[in-house]
């Protein structure tokens, strides 16, 4: 498997991701947008990963490269490859699959539940509790494109999750992050943060670093499952 990953800020990786892909042997090409660095041919790899970053969908004039980013996801998308999109990545999948990205009414930052909707979840992944705590990072939401299959909501995002052609993956929320991960977005960001309905402080963020290993193993359940839908 050949899985490539596209990065949009220094202080955020894959966190758990990594450490799956390392385990199965599997081979990483990295772009990394805000230094302009070049795409690979879509037959050239078979996965997508696409992270998140503190940009929005239309700051295509602050940001040159992101219509560039914006067409090799559409084309990704279109070669029925496996795509994964976490946060803005999941945005930039909405946008591609026709779906408009908007400020949503709250921001949702820190550790809040989701509800899946079990009942459309692939098989696979049914196992995974119907209610999790995990970690958002967002200010953002989009509407559900069509041809999707609607996956998770929060009290504040209704649109948390989606699958579209069993293969196309978009989280707004974070599974993947480790503690690392956690450390990094505190200390390039927390200092922003303005305590609000959904928006924790650093130091309930830190507290909430209970919820890592068990959203870790459920980032590992999906990757399976994303990783059957290939060979399947």
């Amino acid at each position: 498997m050949r899985i490539h990953c596209i990065f949009h800020e220094t202080f955020e990786g894959l966190g758990c991701i990594r450490s799956w892909i390392k385990q199965k042997g599997y081979t990483v090409t990295e772009t990394i947008t805000f230094l302009f660095e070049p795409y690979p041919s879509i037959e050239n790899f078979d996965w997508l990963i696409i992270m998140g970053g503190a940009l929005g969908i239309n700051d295509e004039d602050k940001y040159p490269w992101l219509k560039i980013e914006k067409d090799f996801v559409k084309r990704t998308i279109e070669a029925d490859k496996i795509v994964l999109g976490i946060c803005f990545g999941a945005q930039l999948i909405a946008e591609a699959l026709g779906s408009k990205i908007y400020k949503n009414k709250y921001s949702e930052i820190g550790w809040f539940p989701i509800k899946l909707h079990k009942d459309n979840l692939p098989e696979a992944i049914k196992s995974i509790p119907e209610t999790l705590t995990v970690f958002h990072w967002h200010g953002d939401t989009f509407d559900l494109p069509g041809n999707t299959i609607h996956l998770a909501e929060s009290e504040a995002t209704p649109n948390q999750a989606f699958l579209y052609h069993k293969k196309v993956l978009a989280l707004q929320f974070h599974f993947e992050m480790d503690e690392n991960a956690i450390n990094m977005m505190l200390g390039h960001t927390g200092n922003k943060l303005v305590k609000d309905k959904y928006v924790q402080s650093p130091d309930d963020i830190i507290t909430g670093k209970q919820n890592i290993e068990r959203n870790n193993k459920i980032m590992y359940m999906v990757l399976d499952y994303l990783e059957g839908s290939m060979k399947g």
